[in-house]
């Protein structure tokens, strides 16, 4: 028993090559898998004698074993769970494929997309947070220390505030095409989003992740969270142009923004040069945004720096805003048990301890 388990697909390619699945669509996987949980619940719960005698294997992908295979039932959920989760950040980026929205496409179907994108990352994220608060402390610590990196705390953790950071960074992208957002709203936006991929980073940044899927999915949190803090400082630097502050604060967090703007386009080129390699696609939204305005504003409006003084000039930067995180992973429970087991019991087909 047991699936496919991938990791996000954050790059083109693959580590290894995937099991054939008969073609099956994203969600008619997700459908099976939503499916399968109720069964799979009948052997953890009322003392299932099976829940310790059969073996369930999945491939890894973040570990540099290939498969693991474990006798316990909670470890097939919490795989289960992982792979929805992955799929359904699968289907939120299919929704924000550039390709897809041709000439004739309305600007209305387009913003249901991104809405409908940051729904599915939240509900990801409420799988994985669900996963690490409810599932893992059901395995035995020595079960637990022998889990593939896939599905470690941290990892679990860091995917979980992952799919929290895209969705803001949707949300931001939304906040920068509309004429009604303030600088205020888009600032916070954009702090909020430095958070989530900060305590993102946090988690995942000491884990041996040293194969190429693994790599690279660290690589993408470190960009992407560099890049959140390149628009951050612009967002802020702007705002305190308009203030009270003096003008080389203002300067200095502008300044800073163009650094890790610098730095982000580094980041970027060192996450999809990693095999797997991936192609770098044009800039939208947030990223756009940021790629297009940076250059043009600051290199008027900040302090003439040497080049060898990058790291003085983030270190003189003033701090950003510290908002409270506005977005949360979705509220999950397991469903209930699949009621046929009940009939089997009746049959004493499967005894219980």
């Amino acid at each position: 028993m047991g699936c496919l388990l991938s990791t996000p697909e954050v790059a083109g390619g693959a580590r290894r090559r995937p099991r054939n699945i008969g073609g099956s669509t994203l969600t008619d996987l997700q459908q099976a898998l939503e499916d399968y949980l109720p069964v799979l619940l009948g052997l953890v719960e009322n003392g299932n004698w099976l829940k310790h005698n059969l073996r369930f294997c999945w491939i890894n992908q973040e570990d540099d074993v290939e498969e693991t295979t474990m006798s316990d039932s909670w470890y097939e959920v919490l795989s289960v769970l992982h792979l929805m989760a992955v799929l359904l950040l699968s289907q939120a980026n299919l929704l924000l494929l550039p390709n897809k929205f041709t000439s004739g496409y309305q600007s209305t179907a387009l913003e249901d997309c991104k809405r409908a994108s940051i729904d599915i990352f939240l509900k990801a994220a409420g799988y994985l947070d669900f996963a690490v608060q409810k599932v893992l402390p059901q395995l035995p610590l020595e079960l637990r220390n022998d889990l593939p990196l896939d599905l470690s705390e941290g990892v679990l953790k860091a995917l979980c505030l992952q799919a929290l950071g895209q969705g803001v960074e949707i949300q931001l992208g939304m906040a920068i095409d509309s004429i009604k957002a303030t600088l205020a709203v888009k600032r916070r936006l954009a702090c909020e989003m430095v958070k989530y991929w900060h305590q993102a980073e946090e988690y995942i940044k000491d884990l041996p992740l040293a194969n190429g899927w693994g790599e690279k999915h660290k690589l993408f949190i470190q960009w992407k969270h560099i890049e959140a803090k390149a628009i951050a400082y612009y967002l802020h630097g702007l705002i305190l142009e308009e203030g009270n502050t003096s003008a080389g604060i203002a300067a200095a967090a502008l300044q800073a923004a163009e650094e890790y703007l610098k730095e982000s386009k580094m980041a970027c080129d060192s996450f999809h040069v990693t095999l797997p390699s991936s192609r770098n696609p044009p800039p939208w939204g947030a990223s756009k945004y940021l790629a297009e305005r940076i250059p043009k504003d600051i290199s008027s409006k900040t302090i003439n720096w040497d080049s060898q003084k990058h790291e003085m000039i983030k270190q003189v930067a003033p701090a950003l805003p510290d908002f409270v995180l506005s977005l949360k992973p979705d509220e999950y429970q397991l469903p209930s048990t699949d009621p046929s087991w009940n009939d089997l019991q009746v049959q004493n087909v499967v005894p219980t301890k």
